[in-house]
């Protein structure tokens, strides 16, 4: 691969990644790391990695031994950005053309006290597909550039749009963003993202709107509510699912856990596969509980962890030919 077309992927990695002469100054880094080391990517140049990395001991010897053996990692080691907050992170340096040196920052998750079953489950999974995603995402976007066609550009933009809320989705994951970003979120908007995203696959099924046009606004995360959406829609055409309709109603007086929501949000993803089996029901949303053999059980517990901590709740009736999914959210503030 030419080494522009490598940056040009480089450039869209979560991973930090940074080229660095034979005495460590900085000739190019990726903004994942420069993100990360609150410094733009232009200003990074020419400078000491040392003096980015406020001189840690670790990296001393480092051209020495790259010299020697060609590479060398660093595990859960300390990294102190320049605004003073303090990273854990997995950190590699290793030859990689002429005199140059390729930098690897993959930051570690902050360890939480008492992490949930799912993060705790997910925190590996998202590590591993980031560069994946970054790779897909670059082909798509060298894809767009090269075809005429505008219904095949369509499709690469949605390729490079679903691989950029998949990384979001990812990095949430792995670095413990915190509480969702909330704003104003037309659902119906979303909803019909969802289904030209259903249309644009072999073997889509039927789908069937039923809105109700007084829906307002709800203040969601977008890309954590299309997430749930997404997952729903999944699992109905993975267990067989012929036609599936979205539809959205609001709903007074609704108790989700402790709490009376006033007015809520429902949104239904129906569909007419062959219903959860019985001996799933009562554990379908734990994570790694899967009704497929192939299935790794982790869509729907995320569904409910999204929205729950948008304040609602998911929630499910089936039976052959009839399951629906409900995702609850308020409409207002809720009171006890």
């Amino acid at each position: 691969m030419d080494t522009d077309r490598w940056r040009a992927l480089a450039e869209q990695m979560s991973t930090g990644l940074a080229l660095v002469d034979a005495r460590l100054q900085v000739l190019w880094i990726n903004p994942a790391l420069a993100e990360w080391l609150d410094i733009g990517t232009r200003s990074a140049v020419g400078q000491p990695l040392g003096l980015l990395l406020q001189e840690p001991e670790w990296l001393g010897q480092a051209g020495r031994i790259v010299d020697e053996q060609g590479g060398v990692q660093w595990r859960n080691v300390e990294l102190r950005p320049q605004r003073g907050r303090e990273l854990r992170a997995d950190v590699s340096l290793q030859s990689f053309a002429a005199d140059q040196r390729l930098l690897e920052v993959h930051v570690l998750a902050p360890v939480a006290s008492a992490p949930s079953p799912l993060s705790a489950t997910l925190r590996g999974f998202a590590h591993e597909v980031k560069n994946p995603l970054a790779g897909l995402r670059g082909a798509a976007q060298l894809l767009q550039r090269r075809v005429a066609d505008d219904d095949l550009k369509s499709l690469a933009g949605l390729v490079i749009a679903e691989a950029d809320r998949l990384t979001a989705l990812a990095n949430r994951l792995l670095h413990h963003d915190g509480a969702a970003k909330l704003a104003p979120v037309n659902i119906h908007e979303r909803l019909e993202w969802l289904a030209d995203l259903l249309h644009a696959e072999p073997g889509a099924p039927g789908l069937r709107h039923d809105y109700d046009p007084s829906v307002p606004d709800v203040l969601g995360d977008a890309g954590r509510l299309q997430q749930v959406l997404l997952n729903l829609a999944r699992n109905a055409i993975e267990a067989g699912a012929q036609a599936i309709t979205l539809r959205t109603r609001i709903e007074h007086g609704v108790r989700v856990g402790d709490r009376m929501l006033r007015t809520a949000l429902r949104v239904d993803v129906m569909d007419d596969g062959p219903g959860v089996p019985a001996e799933l029901r009562d554990t379908l949303f734990d994570p790694l509980v899967s009704g497929r053999s192939d299935g790794t059980g982790l869509g729907l517990a995320l569904a409910r962890e999204i929205a729950r901590e948008h304040g609602g709740d998911l929630r499910f009736t089936s039976r052959p030919g009839d399951t629906v999914f409900s995702l609850w959210l308020p409409l207002e503030r809720t009171h006890e």
